[in-house]
């Protein structure tokens, strides 16, 4: 039973739920932007290449037997892949910087100096006083 209460106590720790909301909303974010890339973005770029679909290249390895399917290499989707996987990465890097330059403003962005303690004000007070004697 001990190892049960140690189980329960691992995976009830803030780290292991914040870790599991942050990787459900990842796949969800991922989605949007895997349907962004595939319905938005991708269209024009094959219009572009000359109507090229790449998720429809492949090299046929033997052809169809009977009622035995075509073994073929599907070399079009990975392409695909891979130009979807470098449109999210620039997006999300494009996303990144903006943020850091945002709080690179925000940072940089003078405030009033707080004002000094009670304390300080008392004793520069006491040293005007003196200067004046």
């Amino acid at each position: 039973m001990g190892m049960m209460l140690e189980f329960k106590t691992f995976a009830m720790k803030g780290n292991v739920v914040d870790m599991a909301v942050g990787i459900i909303i990842g796949v969800a974010f991922g989605k949007i932007i895997s349907s962004f890339v595939a319905d938005v973005i991708m269209p024009p770029i094959g219009v572009l290449l000359g109507g090229v679909d790449f998720s429809d290249l492949a090299i046929t390895i033997k052809t169809a037997v009977g009622g035995a399917a075509a073994v073929t290499l599907n070399y079009g989707k990975f392409i695909q892949t891979v130009v979807d996987f470098l449109i999210i990465a620039f997006v999300i890097f494009m996303g990144i910087k903006a943020m850091n330059s945002l709080k690179k403003k925000e940072e940089a962005a003078p405030s009033s100096p707080p004002p000094p303690p009670k304390e300080e004000v008392l004793l520069t007070e006491i040293r005007d006083l003196l200067k004046q004697k």
